[in-house]
């Protein structure tokens, strides 16, 4: 099944996204190529050919949750951090954010 402009069309506007009768033409192209790879990929026999292991129902598989303090850094974090607190790394609030005097 090919995608032809018109389901492009159909999508693009069900998704309220504008598209110029250019960009729509290259997503036709773009979208049957896709399609393309897949018929490729389901004309391969893998009849005798193991399951491949991955995420599937049964999730992905986890590590040993061991815990502990993580001695990573080379240097202590107060070496290279302006502040402090409670163990926590205090940074300044960004710029786009309230002042700290307002508060």
């Amino acid at each position: 099944m090919a995608v032809t402009i018109d389901d492009v069309r159909h999508v693009a506007a069900l998704a309220r996204l504008g598209l110029t009768d250019d960009r729509a033409t290259a997503l036709v192209g773009e979208l049957n190529g896709i399609l393309g790879h897949m018929a490729a990929l389901e004309a391969v026999d893998t009849t005798g050919l193991a399951e491949v292991i991955g995420v599937g129902a049964t999730g992905t598989p986890l590590r040993e949750d061991r815990g502990g303090r993580s001695d990573a850094l080379a240097v202590a974090p107060h070496a290279f951090a302006p502040e402090m607190r409670d163990g926590l790394l205090i940074v300044p609030r960004l710029a786009t954010h309230e002042s700290t005097e307002e508060a």
